[in-house]
């Protein structure tokens, strides 16, 4: 801000950063709200798996599980995507920004662990 900004001019620069710390939470919670996505659909995917594991043939509940399981997983990565490249943009003000590499952690960790339940799927009999 200049020396010499109005009182308006004050105000008006306090309500942009106000503006931009309420989308970096916006984002955040954005990013949780995937994230529960993501965990429904890989439950979506357990809970085929164990509601229909008799079908004929025996292949297709492990197929639908898996379909399941897998776009789970790459909800997680795409939300941390989103998330990292809208927190990069902006700055914070008045609040504590999420930061980047967390995001990423999780997200990792939730498809890994995607990718593990789908191996398994596979394996176990």
């Amino acid at each position: 801000m200049t020396k010499g900004a109005t009182e308006s001019e004050r105000l008006a620069e306090d309500r942009t950063d106000l503006a931009e710390d309420r989308t970096v939470m916006a984002t955040e919670r954005t990013f949780a709200g995937w994230m529960r996505t993501a965990f429904a659909a890989i439950g979506i995917g357990i809970a085929f798996r164990g509601l229909f594991g008799e079908l004929e043939p025996p292949w297709l509940a492990r197929a639908i599980a898996t379909v399941f399981i897998a776009l789970g997983a790459a909800l997680a990565l795409g939300a941390e995507r989103r998330a990292s490249r809208t927190l990069e943009r902006l700055s914070t003000h008045k609040v504590d920004a999420p930061e980047t590499p967390r995001l990423r952690w999780i997200a990792y960790c939730v498809a890994a662990g995607g990718v593990v339940l789908v191996v398994a799927l596979w394996v176990m009999r």
